[in-house]
């Protein structure tokens, strides 16, 4: 499906059962609300990906297939109520920052509602999204209103001969009008995520990365990742470019770019300045140089399961527990004794220098 009435069609009966109880809970200790989760590593696993839909209108050719791809049935996907129960056990254990990704999570016709629901549970200090931004100059302005916070705009070129080659679908004028809206609403600050592909896009790498001298975007060059057994994770083997070699073309480009501070030890990306620039130029290197021992994040899959590590196939069902038909109190606790689980079983890092990788899932399932 690639048009925008996707949403999921399970009962949201419990929802209001389930709002006015959780609002009778005690409250969680100051100290544990502080810091968070911690993984067996030590990690503080504070930060929660939430993929609403597996549902895609570019397909790009790294995450997607273009004709018959595997996606879930619409009513495995949980509803905008289950998203907030879940958010509201998410904050009780510690979890203070959130990200809905998809797919495309623009295709969820009840994405405001999401937002609303999710930005007004006690503990949320962020909220943000990953999107394509093809939607966003209908919808920026309410997401803005319902509590959205800024977001991240997958773009892999700005030309028009290179950008379908990736993003097989996208049109560079309608990804740039959906930027614009965003920073006209308020989104900010602009993060562009640019995927780069070896003999598709590596040659434009300086121009995207000049963007930022006059613009203050945060563009961010990912290395691809296998993730499946398809046809898209072969591609990240034979068309890989570490972000060395990236760097390097930049600069040559660009010049020497400034090393900025790190602001925050979980961020996966090296952040850099052209001289004199407005923006940020980084660098996400899970291959090259992976920041595993950094990681605070948790992946919730489209079809309510937790993603341990992205490039692992370890899961945990938490979809049965939220529909187990349970009162609401021993649902939410079910929810939380769950992620905390997943917590606690989350690997010290991926094992891609020894060929092992996710295979049970593309990159569409997870939300990257």
């Amino acid at each position: 499906m690639t048009d925008a009435s996707h949403t999921s069609h399970a009962t949201d009966a419990t929802d209001a059962t389930d709002a006015t109880d959780a609002a009778r809970e005690p409250r969680v200790a100051p100290a544990l609300a502080r810091t968070g989760p911690r993984d067996r590593f030590g990690r503080v696993i504070d930060y929660l990906r939430i993929s609403i839909t597996d549902r895609c209108n570019l397909r790009c050719v790294y995450c997607m297939p273009l004709e018959h791809p595997d996606l879930a049935e619409d009513d495995h996907l949980l509803t905008a109520g289950e998203i907030e129960t879940l958010v509201r056990c998410a904050t009780a254990i510690g979890f203070r920052k959130f990200r809905l990704t998809g797919g495309e999570p623009t295709l969820r016709r009840d994405l405001v509602e999401i937002c609303r629901r999710v930005s007004r549970v006690p503990g949320v200090e962020d909220l943000a999204m990953t999107t394509n931004a093809v939607r966003l100059p209908e919808l920026a302005v309410d997401l803005r209103a319902a509590g959205l916070r800024r977001v991240n705009v997958h773009i892999d070129s700005l030309d028009a001969v290179t950008l379908p080659r990736m993003m097989r679908l996208g049109r560079s004028e309608r990804l740039l009008a959906g930027i614009e809206a965003a920073e006209r609403a308020g989104l900010t600050p602009i993060k562009l995520n640019v995927v780069v592909a070896r003999g598709m896009n590596d040659h434009e790498v300086a121009d995207l990365a000049r963007l930022t001298v006059e613009r203050d975007w945060h563009v961010r060059f990912i290395e691809l990742m296998p993730l499946g057994s398809s046809a898209e994770a072969r591609l990240s083997v034979t068309h890989f470019v570490s972000n060395v070699d990236t760097r390097r073309r930049v600069e040559a480009a660009l010049g020497a770019l400034e090393p900025l501070p790190i602001a925050n030890a979980s961020d996966e990306s090296d952040n850099f300045r052209v001289a004199g620039a407005r923006g940020v130029v980084g660098f996400i290197s899970p291959v090259s140089n992976p920041y595993c021992g950094g990681c605070n994040r948790m992946r919730l899959t489209a079809d309510g399961r937790f993603h341990l590590c992205l490039l692992n196939d370890d899961e945990m069902d938490v979809r049965a527990a939220l529909r187990s038909g349970r009162p609401a109190a021993a649902r939410r606790e079910a929810v939380r004794a769950i992620l905390l689980r997943a917590v606690a079983g989350k690997p010290t890092g991926h094992r891609l220098d020894a060929g092992l990788h996710t295979r049970g899932r593309r990159m569409h399932q997870i939300g990257g």
